[in-house]
């Protein structure tokens, strides 16, 4: 059985919960099930190394990696591990791990070895704590987990716990009794020539089993790099990659449509529709809005004149040279103007154009009786006149 499992070492930290809703009879069922764990596992200083935490409301590390290197005194000291009875901390757990296990002063060793550092979590309860960040923390700093849930387990939780892909870390038992049947599960995984089930590929993303060897790949929207190991996104809005109408906005991998300004997105996410931006309330102008094809400009109403800031309209001077067609005199009135003349011209029928004016004396009754007597006087003094010069 230890040949299975050589050349695999693992730092190995089981966490075990021991609150109230565990009955002391099925504890001890769980506490079998690790030392028949221990004893498919090739344990040793330089292979397998194991470390066991308690926990439920509190936390205890009953050893940690560096303590026993012999599978007789692991079994030994799990022999003598008590309940703790009360809540169920798997937050805290997991956090604890990370802070004081996987540690190097506690036994795990240094990360240029490439050892995989393994987690295996058995609980039959719901966390109390928030599990997700604190795992997810645990999975980003290369702990693996498994998760082990037992009769009225959350199994949404062991989910939220779990390293990917899920269906090769999270286990489920009926009841405490047949814990035991996971230990052949769990000999298989860590024994196993499938290199990517162990955990120690180096592949960034995707590992492909291939034999006794093994290939890296990458999730969709990404693209292997160089070093056959790592990946990194490709660029989907590359022109041909991608079906948007205006813009492609690039998104981790993927992308997302959106449009120009003036325009929407249609329902099916990819095209664009111009808006009307003359509808109230999405333009300035002060009188008139010219829609333009997802755009627009303002005008003004007859009479005015658009200002410099291309918004506001000022009323136009109509009687500006060149702005009416009154032949002498332009009268403005409000918005719109009326045609005068100079003095002694008077305004021809058309409005417009100006004649010089006819001038026109009115004789009363009185003035041309005077005149006839004037006339009268002057005849006389005329013929008196002539009489003289005959003598």
């Amino acid at each position: 059985a230890d040949a299975a499992c050589k050349n695999r070492p693992l730092d190995l930290v089981f966490i075990i919960d021991s609150s109230r809703s565990v009955r002391p009879e099925e504890f001890e069922k769980v506490k079998i099930f690790l030392s028949e764990m221990i004893d498919t596992l090739d344990v040793g200083e330089r292979t397998t190394r194991v470390a066991v935490m308690n926990y439920a409301s509190t936390v205890k590390v009953e050893f940690p990696l560096r303590t026993y290197f012999d599978k007789a005194s692991m079994k030994e000291a799990v022999s003598h591990i008590e309940p703790l009875s009360a809540g169920t901390m798997t937050g805290l757990a997991i956090q604890t791990a990370m802070d004081e296990v996987f540690t190097e002063e506690m036994g795990t060793r240094p990360a240029t070895l490439n050892i995989p550092k393994v987690v295996i979590v058995v609980t039959d309860g719901r966390p109390q704590d928030q599990v997700e960040e604190v795992a997810a923390s645990a999975r980003a700093a290369g702990i693996e987990i498994y998760a082990v849930g037992v009769d009225r387990v959350d199994m949404q939780s062991l989910r939220i716990m779990a390293s990917e892909p899920l269906d090769e870390h999270v286990f489920y038992v009926e009841t405490y009794g047949v814990i035991e049947k996971l230990t052949s599960r769990f000999r298989e995984t860590f024994c196993a020539v499938n290199v990517c089930a162990l955990g120690t590929h180096g592949c960034q993303q995707v590992c492909v089993s291939n034999g006794a060897s093994h290939l890296c790949d990458c999730y969709e929207g990404y693209t292997l790099n160089p070093d056959k190991r790592t990946c990194s996104a490709v660029d989907m809005c590359a022109p041909g990659r991608h079906e948007c109408d205006q813009i492609c906005v690039s998104n981790n991998g993927s992308y997302v449509c959106d449009c120009y300004e003036g325009y929407t997105l249609d329902p099916d996410k990819k095209t664009c529709s111009a808006m009307d931006m003359c509808a109230p309330g999405r333009h300035d102008c002060a009188q008139v809005c010219l829609s333009n094809d997802g755009s627009y400009s303002c005008g003004c109403y007859e009479g005015y004149t658009l200002n410099p800031d291309k918004k506001t309209c000022s009323a136009a001077d109509v009687c500006a040279p060149g702005r009416h067609d009154c032949e002498q005199v332009c009268v403005r009135d409000d918005l719109s103007y009326t045609c005068d003349c100079h003095q002694g011209y008077t305004l021809n029928p058309d409005r417009k154009t100006c004649s010089r004016a006819i001038t026109s004396s009115l004789v009363t009754t009185e003035e041309s009786c005077k005149c006839e007597a004037i006339i009268a006087l002057q005849d006389s003094v005329t013929s008196r006149l002539e009489a003289l010069s005959t003598k």
